[in-house]
């Protein structure tokens, strides 16, 4: 936890002031929060996420958590003998990979972190994609960036079909923080292992969430020169692709970011998750923790 003994009582009261204007504007809006990096393994960021969760929760904005677990999974697999493998940031998932997935993500993960807010102080619930038929997918089409003739198989990744956000309404008016596993399923109700990026900016737009916020282990979008980029529009981020800024795990992240701001998302913020309550900050203070991206 961050000592906040060393702040003088005047700066305390500064910083108060200074969010009441930010809580007002966003009382009783949605935020979907994708929640990875450093800030889900290093154990006194995340209970510095769960405090800031379960804030935002108490002062009347509504927080949805959409988790990865890259690590984890990587490290379950090492522990059966298999290694990961990726094309274009996006892990190739065999039959058994599929199960390792469901296991960590829905099993070992999700609990860690509801059992974190609760340790906080509020109510989360666990959902993965089959939990009120919210999330249906289909197999993932994964075309070469450079040559669209070029088609991977990715195995059992998922392409998003649709959203029914319901269940997640219903927990949100009961008071509950719902912490979402990005696994969809398909018609023969077979498990789709789905890019978390892509879920939280597909749910932060059909639940036409105020903002987006994705914790990274990165202080946000950076140039060529290694400089944080603090603002951004789309045909900007396109320019960065086109020049291979920006590449790897990047790309499906700031797509589903694009996404979201086109789709009606106000702003998406990728934010450094490495600060400690780095989401709290640069939602709730004028201070810059990342990039935002807005629509135009």
């Amino acid at each position: 936890m961050t000592d906040l003994s060393t702040i003088a009582p005047r700066d305390k009261a500064e910083i108060l002031a200074q969010a009441l204007p930010y809580i007002r504007k966003f009382h009783g809006k949605t935020m979907v929060i994708k929640y990875g990096g450093n800030a889900m393994t290093d154990p006194e960021l995340q209970q510095d996420f769960a405090e800031d969760v379960v804030l935002l929760k108490l002062v009347g904005i509504n927080p949805v958590v959409v988790h990865g677990g890259g690590p984890q999974i990587e490290a379950a697999l090492h522990r059966l003998g298999k290694k990961g493998e990726f094309i274009q940031g996006m892990r190739v998932t065999d039959a058994e990979t599929m199960e390792v997935v469901e296991w960590v993500l829905a099993g070992e993960v999700q609990q860690d972190i509801v059992g974190l807010i609760h340790h906080a102080g509020g109510k989360a619930v666990g959902l993965t994609g089959r939990d009120g038929g919210m999330i249906r997918a289909r197999k993932l089409k994964m075309v070469d960036h450079k040559d669209p003739s070029i088609e991977y198989d990715v195995g059992q990744v998922g392409d998003i079909v649709e959203i029914d956000p319901s269940v997640v309404k219903a927990l949100q008016d009961d008071a509950f923080i719902p912490v979402v596993s990005p696994i969809g399923f398909g018609e023969n109700n077979e498990s789709y292992n789905i890019n978390a990026d892509v879920v939280a900016s597909r749910l932060a737009t059909v639940l036409q969430a105020e903002k987006l916020v994705m914790l990274t282990n990165i202080p946000g979008v950076l140039d060529k020169q290694g400089q944080l980029l603090p603002e951004l529009t789309p045909v900007q981020i396109d320019a960065l692709i086109a020049d291979g800024t920006i590449s790897g795990g990047m790309l499906p992240k700031l797509a589903g970011a694009i996404d979201a701001a086109k789709a009606g998302v106000n702003a998406v913020h990728v934010v450094d998750g490495r600060v400690p309550h780095s989401m709290l900050l640069e939602i709730l203070t004028d201070q810059a923790y990342g990039t935002m991206i807005r629509s135009e």
